[in-house]
Parts: structure tokens; sequence; C-alpha cells
């Protein structure tokens, strides 16, 4: 952990509201995010393991490149 990094554990922060905000390389492990909203922001070279996505709603995203246990997305859209 670097001197710029910050840690949180066993935290509540349930309905806080975050803007312009840098988690760049953040790391989050047994996290609920359930109910939150994500508009605007870069994902871009994240990965997700052991997730659930149950009922996750995407709109107007760039999913060039997205891939889903190792299937292209644009593909898998493309044949659909």
């Amino acid at each position: 952990m670097t001197n710029n990094s910050s840690k949180f554990e066993s935290t509540s922060l349930a309905e806080a509201s975050f803007k312009d905000v840098n988690l760049k390389l953040a790391n989050f492990t047994d996290v609920n995010l359930s109910g939150s909203s994500f508009s605007d922001v870069s994902l871009a070279g994240a990965t997700f393991h052991n997730v659930d996505l149950s009922n996750v709603v995407i709109t107007d995203a760039n999913l060039d490149g997205m891939l889903i246990n190792g299937i292209l997305v644009s593909e898998l859209l493309r044949v659909y």
C-alpha cells in the first residue's frame, strides 16, 4: 500500500454520493454495490471476478474489447 492510499474495512458508506472521485487501481473485495447507480464512469481495464451481475442494466456504454467468460461481447451482439 502506498502512502497516498486509503483503507476502509467493515465500513458502511450506504447512500453515499461520490462525484469527481479518483478510484483508479482501487481494489473492491466483498463489497455490496446492489442498487447503486453509475453515470459517466470509466471502468476501462477493470476486471470483475466472481460477481453477481443479475438484473444489471447497461445502456449507452462503449463495449469495445469487453469480454464475458473470454467471449467478445461485440461478437455476441453481432450474432444476436
